[in-house]
């Protein structure tokens, strides 16, 4: 498969964002911005760090995602300067020089230790910082750390995603769609969750602190658990079900894929699956701008009801389900984010440029996107359908316990549910499904 190289487009993608960064300057009436990578974070009573997780802030405008004690010094007019860490260092890896297209853009400066920064930051003007106040930000004693109007008007902007930031989401989508078809197939083989996820990793060509997020592997009933992680060593004795949620990071922007498999290709639940798969790509043809996505939310719990009453779950009519809660039981989380720099990324729930919050509805608390989608949005959209034992429980102590098949739930809390996500770009015609591409051109 042939992976573009989104990093020709990023001149293009960082002048915009410059110019962006330079009005913000100039509108909030600072001299600078100051970002940081910022420093490794130590574990409490060791000598060893965590693993290192950029400031999204420092990677939206410089293609370094390994690079800790590095700064981006923006005036409001001219280049801005690179602070770029190399240090001399026989523990750990050093930094190469930089290279590539991309340090056009810089006035770059090498600093061998953090506290030399101190000599290169800004004098006598006024200040503000972009991230985590660390013990060298204190020194440099910044008018401003996170001003609130900069940050709604950035986090606000991070949703419309530019040529550059799309053709890294296409190649993270890329480099996921080859490691899942691992995982699909080391599930079939009959790996434990640990062995699918070693496929996982190997495939995707990185270890797993290097992951956008921990690899979600599980199997049969352990998919019931949303955030399941534990990832257990020893195969089960018999393979029900596999749910995968995984992705990978390219240029530190993440892709975020969910996968579910009946190890049976022939029964009802791979028959649900595929109800699930159909209704998912339904939800994702009426995606287009100008529309709501929390409507789309509430088409897809009119969609899981309508499966929960076609595979005889539950004897109430989708609607009457959808009002009195009783999806939710089954399908209790929203139906994606945005997508970006990071795999929940920031401005889901804002207003509008200058800020502000638009919630959820109070029937559905964990959406985490509420505005109108438009061109440039990326989202995910995962539907659910889940067998979790304490939700089902307030559902049996309620009235619509009458209408509940509870002897084929029990039978079925085997395989723990189904979840299927795709990221999908809004484009000034429609969509664009970035994951169904990349499985596409595997196939």
């Amino acid at each position: 498969m042939t992976v573009m190289n989104p990093l020709p487009l990023f001149q293009s993608h960082f002048s915009k964002l410059l110019d962006r960064y330079q009005k913000l300057i100039e509108q909030h009436q600072y001299d600078y911005l100051v970002i940081p990578s910022v420093e490794p974070i130590r574990q409490f009573l060791d000598d060893m760090d965590y693993p290192f997780k950029p400031n999204p802030h420092f990677k939206a405008l410089v293609p370094l995602t390994e690079h800790p004690h590095c700064w981006i010094i923006i005036a409001a007019s001219g280049k801005p300067t690179l602070l770029y860490y190399q240090p001399v260092d026989f523990w750990h890896t050093v930094p190469e020089d930089p290279s590539g297209e991309w340090t056009e853009c810089y006035d770059i400066k090498i600093i061998a230790k953090p506290a030399d920064a101190l000599e290169l930051f800004p004098k006598s003007a006024r200040v503000a910082v972009l991230g985590q106040l660390t013990e060298t930000f204190q020194a440099l004693n910044p008018d401003a750390v996170n001003p609130d109007g900069l940050i709604q008007a950035l986090n606000w902007q991070r949703a419309y995603k530019s040529e550059y930031e799309v053709a890294c989401l296409a190649a993270a989508n890329r480099r996921a769609a080859i490691a899942h078809n691992a995982a699909r197939d080391a599930f079939y083989a009959g790996e434990s969750e640990q062995g699918i996820n070693l496929a996982y990793l190997k495939a995707a060509r990185g270890l797993e602190q290097k992951m956008p997020y921990g690899n979600i592997v599980a199997l049969n009933n352990h998919a019931a658990i949303l955030h399941y992680t534990e990832c257990q060593s020893e195969a089960p004795d018999e393979m029900h079900s596999f749910l995968i949620d995984a992705g990978v990071q390219v240029n530190g922007y993440a892709s975020d894929i969910t996968r579910t498999y009946s190890y049976d290709k022939a029964n009802e639940f791979a028959d649900m699956i595929l109800a699930m798969d159909e209704m998912q790509l339904e939800l994702i043809s009426q995606m287009a701008a100008n529309k709501s996505y929390v409507e789309l939310h509430q088409q897809a719990h009119q969609g899981v009801a309508t499966i929960l009453k076609q595979f005889s779950f539950v004897d109430m009519e989708p609607e009457q389900m959808v009002n009195e809660g009783v999806s939710s039981v089954f399908f209790p989380h929203g139906l994606g984010h945005q997508l970006g720099l990071q795999v929940h990324d920031v401005g889901g729930h804002q207003t509008s440029v200058e800020g502000g919050t638009t919630p959820p509805p109070s029937e559905h608390p964990f959406l985490r996107n509420t505005r109108v989608m438009e061109p440039g949005h990326v989202l995910t959209v995962e539907p659910g359908l889940y067998f979790i034992d304490s939700l089902l429980a307030g559902l049996k102590d309620g009235p619509n316990d009458k209408h509940i098949n509870w002897q084929k739930i029990s039978a079925f809390k085997q395989f723990g549910g189904i979840r299927i996500e795709d990221n999908v770009l809004i484009t000034e015609s429609g969509n664009r499904n970035l994951s169904r591409e990349a499985f596409t051109e595997l196939s």
